[in-house]
């Protein structure tokens, strides 16, 4: 008979921050080597999880970055450097 393994899916951070504060956790206690393999297969996947999580919240930020930017940052000029800021 297969053994059963008892992991429950991991809830889905609640913020940016959160899931970078748990992933720095987890990078530190993988880091120290201290953990069994089976949960340092289950720490990676969370990992794994987590930085999706993370890439995804920064995709969203960087696409409302751009729309409410619209045409109003744009590189300075080197004979114009300072026009436009008021």
């Amino acid at each position: 008979m297969a053994k059963k393994l008892l992991v429950e899916p991991a809830a889905a951070p609640e913020s940016f921050e959160q899931a970078m504060a748990e992933l720095a956790q987890l990078v530190t206690q993988m880091e120290a080597g201290q953990l069994p393999l089976e949960a340092s297969v289950a720490a990676y996947a969370r990992g794994s999880e987590l930085v999706r999580y993370c890439a995804a919240q920064l995709e969203k930020v960087e696409s409302q970055v751009k729309v409410l930017e619209g045409d109003m940052l744009k590189p300075f000029a080197a004979d114009g450097a300072g026009e436009g800021l008021q």
